[in-house]
């Protein structure tokens, strides 16, 4: 292949001695072209440089986000298809008693294509959380929270939240009756000036261990584990909530980097496989979330930015894959150091998995 570039850009190594010049010359070439080529052959006769050796090209970051093939899009594991007129939750009218069976008393939160609210049966008097998402025809919402009732359905757990009946309301929209936490959840206890201190985050960190350790022993990985997800009550019992975008791994080496969940408390990995997903086990990527969650407990702000900074999906990319992982600040036990780098290992064969966190000394604190 002829190439001609600038002098500018191409150099000759200076002879050595005052020997005829051969008939080739080796070339050097700045730094910021090496990537391209590692040598050319300058043949005088005929005034060109001839490229005669390629090298691998120099891997550059990854900015962009792949997009999944039509084939990825499709579930590897088999999900509750939406109900069908023949195979409804509940019959209409069996729903319209359930509704009516609860009188609202507030709300708790909105989010994810719903809205929550705090209600009381009215003929025990009590109280539950109620999940009502507006799905209407969108089939992909429709897809999740049957997948959330699918995982639900499978879980007993006390440190999962208990799903104690779903229901088809008479205008579309799908209601999950669960577990009423009293303490709302981590997220607004921090936002509200809640102290968290290590021998709490200890307790935080293991009852979360727990849940993650049960929820991975059954195949099922979160992919959202956040403070706005983990459910607390007054007693500071926290239980794993919301698995609108979890995923049942049915084989060991099911695939598990899509990009669903929360941008911010994704893993490495799963921006970029190729680069941090050796030995990746898909079950990690929860383990790098729970080492952020307890980060920004103690630190009261998102441990990868700034105090005070808006984070965008670019930032955080940038600083999930190319910045360094996050560190306590100074002060801190040695043993909650040492938990969180081993959470926050950026190649995730090294991350600890959830059994082997729990018997983490950091973890083994004694219990307030």
């Amino acid at each position: 292949m002829r190439l001609r570039m600038p002098s500018s850009v191409l150099s000759l190594r200076p002879p050595k001695s005052s020997k005829p010049r051969a008939s080739h010359a080796h070339l050097y070439i700045p730094s910021h072209f090496t990537s391209l080529f590692a040598s050319l052959t300058y043949t005088p006769s005929a005034g060109a440089f001839y490229q005669m050796a390629l090298v691998r090209e120099r891997r550059q970051p990854k900015l962009g986000l792949r997009l999944p093939e039509i084939t990825e899009r499709r579930p590897r594991f088999p999900l509750p298809l939406p109900p069908t007129a023949s195979q409804q939750p509940t019959t209409t009218a069996a729903s319209s008693a359930a509704a009516a069976d609860y009188e609202t008393i507030q709300v708790l939160g909105h989010g994810n294509g719903g809205t929550v609210y705090k209600v009381v049966q009215k003929k025990t008097s009590n109280v539950f959380a109620l999940k009502v998402v507006h799905a209407g025809s969108d089939p992909m919402m429709r897809r999740q929270i049957f997948r959330e009732k699918e995982i639900l359905r499978r879980t007993d757990s006390p440190y999962v939240v208990k799903c104690h009946e779903i229901f088809e309301k008479p205008d579309g929209d799908i209601a999950i009756l669960m577990e009423y936490m009293d303490a709302g959840t981590l997220d607004s206890v921090s936002k509200n000036g809640g102290v968290l201190t290590e021998d709490t985050l200890a307790n935080v960190a293991r009852q979360i261990l727990n849940g993650l350790n049960y929820l991975h022993a059954h195949k099922i990985i979160h992919r959202d584990i956040k403070p706005a997800n983990l459910l607390v009550n007054k007693n500071m019992e926290v239980k794993i909530a919301d698995f609108g975008v979890s995923k049942i791994m049915q084989r060991t080496l099911d695939a598990c980097d899509s990009y669903v969940g929360t941008c911010a408390y994704m893993s490495p990995e799963r921006f970029d496989p190729d680069s941090y997903g050796a030995n990746y086990n898909g079950y990690s990527g929860d383990i790098w979330s729970l080492g952020l969650t307890i980060l920004e407990l103690y630190m009261g702000h998102f441990p990868l930015l700034p105090n005070g900074q808006k984070p965008d999906w670019a930032t955080l990319m940038c600083a999930i894959c190319f910045g360094e992982p996050p560190s306590l600040p100074e002060g801190v036990s040695g043993e909650f150091r040492s938990f969180i780098e081993c959470c926050l290992q950026k190649d995730s064969g090294k991350r600890w998995t959830a059994s082997q966190l729990l018997s983490h000394p950091f973890c083994r604190q004694p219990e307030n």
